[in-house]
């Protein structure tokens, strides 16, 4: 006969695996609550992110009403500076105090859309609009005034409570309006660690990618286009980070402008990265596919463009195909068909 374990080594044994047991319960709570969220957003498909979705210089004053015209749910990018106290939506920081303000030429614009959501109450079909901030000013006062403006909007706009655990993921008091902001640490202090634990959060960040050591620019975009996904983003989402934000040269080595034919090896990089976020929990946003020829351009600059509507068809079209959460493109109404068809 073998001799027994003393009681001691027995009684620690069972000790150990009961905290193994409740440290992995309180893993797999965590977990699908991550994962569960993705679901929110369009059941987890294709959103057209209409990109700068706002006038330049007292043109184009119509973006707003041609990316609603797309159809639901839609993406609506406003970038945020300051003028005269009060947000304002612009191309640069540098206001002259005619800019459309926010209020008006956002959350005023959508109001008999919003209301008439609220009437119906049709929440499997929430949020109907993702409104995308993209600051060009970080001074506190100007992220102060937009918090304090979605306050006034609270009952239009998806919430979370704030927890004492920033990693634990609150469930979405599910609205109309989904407000997401990109992922400079200053807008995480006042949307984020200025609100007190059991307040609601009224706008989501985006994760922080992992920094690239690179000597060079050259090495720079390589490494970009080339390193594994978990080396890009390596840290789970929290109850204020929920997205993943990403230019396109992550996709093809050295973006828009020096991507050739679209080939088998873009698409196992654009599906590895989805696969990526979604495994972690986050969704994923790709900026910005264009494809436009000489003459065409509507105020969209050539940054993006892919030079012909072919090329950006093909992306578009992969971009579906991979689960791309957030498909943010100038061309409002070609990608809204595609989707949608």
């Amino acid at each position: 006969m073998k001799p027994r374990p003393p009681l001691i080594v027995l009684k620690y044994a069972y000790d150990i695996l009961r905290v193994m047991r409740t440290l992995a319960l309180a893993f797999a709570l965590v977990l699908p609550l991550a994962a569960q969220d993705l679901d929110y957003l369009n059941h987890n498909q294709s959103v057209l992110d209409a990109h700068n979705c706002y006038p330049y210089k007292g043109e184009w004053a119509d973006r707003i009403v041609r990316a609603l015209s797309t159809g639901y749910p839609v993406g609506i990018e406003q970038d945020i500076a300051m003028a005269k106290g009060v947000p304002v939506v612009t191309h640069t920081d540098k206001t002259t105090g005619n800019e459309p303000t926010l209020r008006a030429y956002f959350f005023e614009r959508v109001r008999p859309l919003i209301e008439k959501a609220l009437r119906e109450n049709d929440r499997a079909r929430w949020p109907i609009i993702v409104l995308h901030f993209d600051f060009k000013s970080l001074k506190p006062e100007v992220l102060r005034g937009v918090w304090q403006l979605l306050g006034e909007y609270e009952p239009w706009i998806t919430t979370a409570v704030k927890g004492p655990d920033p990693h634990v993921l609150a469930p979405f008091d599910r609205k109309p309006i989904l407000v997401l902001t990109e992922d400079a640490d200053e807008q995480e202090k006042v949307f984020f660690d200025a609100v007190p634990v059991g307040a609601k959060l009224r706008v989501f960040g985006s994760a922080h990618t992992n920094p690239i050591a690179a000597m060079n620019k050259q090495e720079r975009e390589h490494l970009e286009a080339t390193l594994p996904p978990g080396k890009l983003l390596s840290e789970r989402p929290t109850n204020y980070r929920r997205w993943w934000n990403n230019s396109w040269f992550v996709v093809e080595e050295g973006g828009q402008h020096k991507a050739g034919d679209w080939t088998a090896a873009d698409d196992r990089r654009l599906r590895a990265l989805v696969d990526h976020a979604h495994k972690l929990g986050y969704w994923i946003r790709f900026y910005t596919v264009d494809g436009f020829g000489p003459g065409e351009d509507q105020g969209w600059g050539n940054s993006y463009n892919f030079g012909s509507h072919e090329a950006a068809l093909i992306r578009w079209k992969a971009e579906i195909a991979a689960g791309v959460n957030m498909i943010a493109t100038n061309q409002y109404e070609e990608l809204g068909r595609v989707i949608h068809r």
